[in-house]
């Protein structure tokens, strides 16, 4: 298993950082797209999240880790049941799967396991990364260079939440719920619309203009390269703080109250933004909520909206032709605007 380098141990993008993290809190928000700069640490930041993760229940022996207290189960488990046998329940690790830029369509949703049927005449079918992704993360680098026929796949799995195959005679659904995570640089091509409205949250990462901070990031990957294992250890107490920190916002999340005058302004927001469909204004209440249960607070606020606003909402703003600067830099000015009249 490769050592990964701790979360806490990043310097600076907090942006990057806290959308990772309210995701973690309420997988529901949707994902996180990360654009920005070569070597800013997306892929290092992203890759740290499996050491956050607490376990979660699985039927025991399930390949696609299907939820013991769910009754959307993969076609093996009801079959099971409807046998009458009882299933066992046991705790595993929530996954954190890549998705190769070069995999193929077989390897993304499964295939017809070939050993087993040239050796011995059974037709069995080979899970691919959606079931192993399944109530996990699906995470892929360069994003934007995905081919279009996987991209029209995750599209349709994430939004009816099931993977379904039809293959050499065999008929196979399992469940695949995955909180979907990209990262990739701009300059190389722009994503579809259809796919970047499938992500909850984007952030737009810039290398650092501290040269502190440079230095710091500098030294901190030095020493991780020479001892990954005495690294990892000496971070291991923030490491586990933080892991109790997320744990105790998860209970918290459904306790927080956000109020209708909240909402009131959280959807004229994304009118005079003029942002399509109602993605935003869910992804605003998810978000505040998770927000504010990681500031251990009961209530969310406008304080709250305010910082969750450009992470939910960047991403969804319409192009304009005559405009060609960032989409932060315009969720930035129509938020002045915005609140200025309030």
């Amino acid at each position: 298993m490769p050592l990964n380098f701790p979360f806490t141990a990043i310097v600076s993008q907090a942006e990057m950082k806290l959308a990772i993290t309210l995701c973690t809190i309420d997988p529901l928000i949707g994902g996180v797209l990360i654009f920005g700069d070569r070597g800013t640490g997306k892929s290092t930041t992203i890759r740290s999240l499996a050491a956050l993760l607490p376990s979660m229940k699985s039927i025991a022996g399930c390949q696609y880790h299907c939820n013991p207290e769910s009754k959307n189960l993969c076609t093996e488990c009801e079959a099971k049941i409807a046998q009458g046998i009882k299933l066992k329940v046991e705790n595993i690790a929530v996954p954190v799967v890549d998705l190769p830029l070069g995999a193929t369509e077989d390897r993304v949703v499964g295939a017809l396991d070939i050993e087993k049927a040239l050796t011995q005449g059974i037709k069995s079918f080979e899970p691919g990364l959606l079931a192993k992704a399944n109530r996990g993360y699906l995470y892929i680098d360069e994003v934007n260079l995905l081919e279009d026929h996987l991209v029209d796949l995750l599209i349709d799995v994430a939004a009816s939440g099931e993977n379904i195959i039809e293959r050499e005679g065999l008929s196979i659904r399992h469940p695949a719920r995955f909180v979907l995570i990209g990262s990739g640089n701009p300059e190389e091509g722009e994503l579809r619309p259809q796919m970047l409205d499938r992500f909850g949250l984007s952030t737009e990462v810039r290398t650092p203009s501290d040269f502190k901070e440079r230095v710091e990031i500098i030294k901190r990957r030095d020493e991780f390269e020479k001892n990954p294992e005495l690294f990892i250890a000496k971070w291991s107490k923030a490491e586990e703080e933080f892991k109790k920190k997320i744990l105790k916002s998860q209970k918290l999340l459904d306790k927080v109250e956000v109020d209708d005058s909240l909402l009131e302004v959280a959807t004229k927001l994304c009118a005079h933004l003029g942002t399509d469909g109602l993605r935003g204004e869910l992804t605003l209440l998810r978000g505040v909520r998770a927000l504010a249960a990681f500031e251990g607070k009961k209530k969310a606020n406008l304080d709250h909206l305010k910082k969750i606003a450009p992470l939910a909402l960047g991403h969804r703003l319409r192009r304009n032709p005559l405009d060609d600067s960032s989409s932060g830099a315009r969720i930035d000015r129509a938020m002045q605007e915005f609140f200025a009249t309030k």
